[in-house]
């Protein structure tokens, strides 16, 4: 049965947004989100703008001639359409992977120049179902959770997966009662990848257990989420710039997987990393820090243990130097924006000399701690003269490694925890009033 638009975008908050933008390639799924969010929008009181964005990667021969279809069908419509070009050198490995960082880069792109902040994108329940076949090929983890509902980009730009909901055939049951044609990508058949093969083999039954699977593993990982976010918020805190102290009892009294996923979140964040620890090596460490007096390194940061308290650190070794010349993220913990007056720039690591000589009273932190998180934070250079990180030329906005560039909705409570934790940018409000049940 083709799905009814009132009821697919009914959780969906448009209010407040002159413009939405819809992802369109051409294909089945997202033409089949334009034209029901299109009928959806018919019924709304107040109703923002629809532009659709196909993102040209420039892979195949046939590539600029299908966006060219899409903004002639677009233009039937009535709908607006803007074409963007990935350019550049493409790379010789990791060519999906890259294609969809660069996916992300250009529709973020859009919104901002739309003065937007929502994308609306064409992912499917048969999407989710090859997702989790292949995660789960590869063990257990966070990511069993599947694709989330909604992604929030940069802290700026939030990606919504309607369709989440909603079956492929379906989708194109829809199209069909519209004498709407769609157009196939070659690639979809290409079994040289790993989604092709597993589309191919996945009986009907398969699909709605694994639809089953990903609704119940992201409930599981938003109360983890939520209950990693109280344990942070009552026993972690920032006792000077880089330098986190953790209350060693609260930790050790607190339920131990929830213990375990708070470490490893703060252990990422301390160390600017993009990904957590595993769950083994933390553990060790955890263990490790109960002792009166210890010092172990895991995720690019120190865990310091002094009686009661556990302390964690960026480790003083691999940190970037770099000119500063555009917005730019410094080792994964610290967002730098430049004025557009700013030159000669370069950012740098502020260093165990200086962090050495500098003054540090007023913080309720052992010394030698205090002076090795130091040296590991960010300094600012002009023309090689210190001129600090308060200087007017530059904005610096703190950030956590694990969610710096992209934050599932699944993780918006330990996030928000980790914001309060480091005096973070506020994170947008997630624009849905509930997330949809999967349907099988």
């Amino acid at each position: 049965m083709p799905p009814d638009p009132d009821d697919l975008f009914r959780s969906v908050d448009f209010s407040g947004r002159a413009r939405i933008i819809v992802a369109v390639s051409g294909g089945g799924d997202s033409l089949a989100l334009l034209l029901l969010l299109r009928d959806h929008l018919k019924s709304c009181a107040v109703t923002p703008s629809l532009l659709a964005v196909t993102i040209d990667h420039g892979l195949r021969p046939e590539s600029r001639e299908e966006a060219q279809q899409v903004a002639h069908l677009c233009r039937q419509w009535g709908i607006a359409h803007r074409t963007l070009h990935w350019g550049g050198a493409k790379p010789g490995s990791g060519v999906s992977e890259a294609a969809r960082e660069a996916r992300f880069d250009l529709l973020a792109q859009a919104a901002e120049d739309a003065g937007t902040d929502l994308v609306l994108t064409g992912h499917t329940g048969d999407d989710q179902a090859e997702t989790l076949a292949m995660r789960r090929a590869r063990g257990r983890g966070r990511g069993l959770a599947g694709i989330a509902p909604a992604t929030l980009y940069n802290n700026r730009v939030w990606f919504l997966r309607p369709l989440l909901t909603e079956r492929r055939a379906s989708l194109r049951t829809f199209l069909r009662e519209r004498a709407v044609a769609w157009i196939e990508d070659p690639t979809n058949r290409d079994q040289r990848f790993e989604r092709v093969r597993l589309r191919q083999s996945l009986s009907e039954d398969e699909i709605g257990r694994l639809l089953k699977q990903a609704e119940e593993e992201a409930a599981m990982r938003e109360t983890a989420g939520r209950e990693a976010a109280a344990t942070i918020s009552r026993f972690a805190e920032e006792v000077a710039p880089g330098l986190f102290r953790l209350d060693k009892t609260g930790f050790n009294n607190a339920d131990g997987d929830t213990a375990l996923y708070a470490l490893r979140i703060l252990l990422a964040v301390a160390g600017g990393t993009p990904h957590l620890p595993s769950e083994n090596r933390a553990g060790e460490i955890l263990s490790q820090a109960t002792a009166e007096r210890a010092r172990v390194t895991l995720s690019r940061s120190i865990v310091a243990a002094r009686g009661p308290l556990i302390y964690l650190h960026r480790e003083n070794r691999n940190l970037p130097q770099t000119s500063l010349t555009a917005e730019m993220l410094w080792d994964g913990r610290y967002r730098i924006v430049p004025s557009d007056d700013a030159r000669n720039l370069t950012i740098t690591p502020f260093g165990s000399t200086n962090a050495q000589s500098a003054k540090i009273g007023g913080f309720d932190a052992p010394s030698g701690l205090v002076r090795s998180a130091l040296a590991a934070q960010p300094a600012l250079r002009s023309e090689g003269a210190w001129v600090g990180l308060a200087a007017s030329s530059v904005v610096v906005h703190p950030v956590a490694g694990p969610w710096s560039r992209l934050l599932p909705s699944f993780d918006l409570a330990p996030a928000n925890a980790i914001r309060a934790l480091i005096g973070g940018k506020a994170i947008p409000e997630l624009p849905l009033q509930r997330h949809k049940k999967l349907m099988t």
